[in-house]
């Protein structure tokens, strides 16, 4: 598994409105400033976020983004996957594999997607403001 700018970012965005609950919706040039990231960037990251019903988005002068549930009820597996598509620590778990049936390392790496499922699910966007 290899997580790259794109999943990073969406966990940077949903760290930030967390921190910024309760304030209406906060601008992603705001986010990029305090995240010290492209705001190029992150545009693409938050349309992901908004695309999955992660985040409510508003456009015009007190436009931006917010939160479309509380903090707790996101794990961060779910926010990965949002910019990332797939955490899956080989490709053929998601696409399937002529071998599979043959493969003996395939065990192992399904065995180590649900461990990785696990563990990202059992955290919360909640737990990463601590």
């Amino acid at each position: 598994m290899f997580i790259t700018t794109k999943g990073r970012n969406a966990l940077k965005i949903m760290i930030d409105l967390a921190r910024h609950e309760g304030e209406g919706y906060i601008p992603l040039g705001d986010i990029a400033e305090r995240q010290k990231e492209s705001l190029k960037y992150l545009e693409t990251s938050a349309s992901q976020l908004s695309a999955a019903g992660l985040v409510v988005s508003a456009r015009g002068k007190s436009g931006g983004y917010k939160l479309a549930r509380m903090a707790e009820e996101y794990t961060v597996a779910e926010i990965l996957v949002s910019g990332e598509g797939s955490l899956a620590p080989v490709q053929c778990i998601d696409s399937g594999c002529e071998n599979a049936g043959t493969c003996m390392t395939l065990p192992l790496f399904k065995e180590l997607d649900e461990v990785i499922m696990n563990f990202l699910t059992s955290k919360t966007l909640k737990d990463l403001l601590k």
